[in-house]
């Protein structure tokens, strides 16, 4: 049996008081979910970027007091972790699905990769739609559309900020009615990181990584 949809419940976890309550909450009802997602966008995004991807699902390890605001999942070329380098992401915040290629801040050489995609921005511009979004923090629902942001700006504070991020996607209503169709949101889920492929390829651009 694959991945069915996302229910009202999932996002309902994270209105879940306590730390405890609400990880139990993440475990019971959206990770096995993201298991099946994962195992199914791995194989895809092995296909597409030809290179072996592996699956990792946020355990929040690190939390001992204050529950997550939201969940992932992180489809990346290194089995033995994802955050120090750019990887494609699934998650939920409470109103919403993010499907993210990301660049977070533990990333070292996020000032190399910032300068390359400057310097190749009228690339961007092209490759990425103008309805896709940017996030600069992933603990933050906030992003801009393409249409919107001053992307040289973004990335001139990605490039010199340690701790800014950059992060391009999607995000999903969670009232949209392609979230109840398991199928419907795969292909879209697959979609969004085709389109991102050219933008992850660049970032392995001259061995900066």
């Amino acid at each position: 049996m694959g991945f069915s949809g996302f229910t009202r419940e999932d996002f309902e976890t994270f209105h879940i008081a306590g730390l405890d309550e609400r990880m139990a909450a993440i475990r019971e009802r959206i990770q096995p979910k993201f298991q099946e997602i994962g195992e199914i966008l791995t194989a895809d995004l092995t296909a597409l970027v030809g290179d072996e991807m592996f699956l990792h699902i946020a355990k929040h390890a690190r939390r001992t007091k204050n529950p997550p605001n939201d969940t992932w999942l992180a489809l990346c070329h290194d089995k033995r972790g994802y955050k120090k380098h750019p990887h494609f992401q699934v998650g939920l915040f409470d109103d919403h699905v993010f499907i993210w290629l990301a660049y977070i801040y533990e990333l070292p050489n996020k000032k190399e990769i910032a300068q390359t995609f400057l310097d190749n921005m009228d690339r961007i511009k092209t490759t990425v739609p103008d309805d896709f979004v940017i996030s600069q923090d992933h603990t933050k629902k906030e992003a801009q559309s393409m249409a919107d942001i001053d992307l040289q700006q973004a990335l001139e504070r990605f490039r010199d900020v340690k701790k800014a991020e950059f992060l391009i996607g999607r995000h999903v209503d969670a009232n949209d009615p392609v979230l109840k169709d398991g199928d419907k949101f795969l292909n879209l889920a697959t979609d969004t990181f085709k389109t991102l492929i050219p933008i992850y390829s660049l970032s392995f651009a001259s061995d900066i990584l």
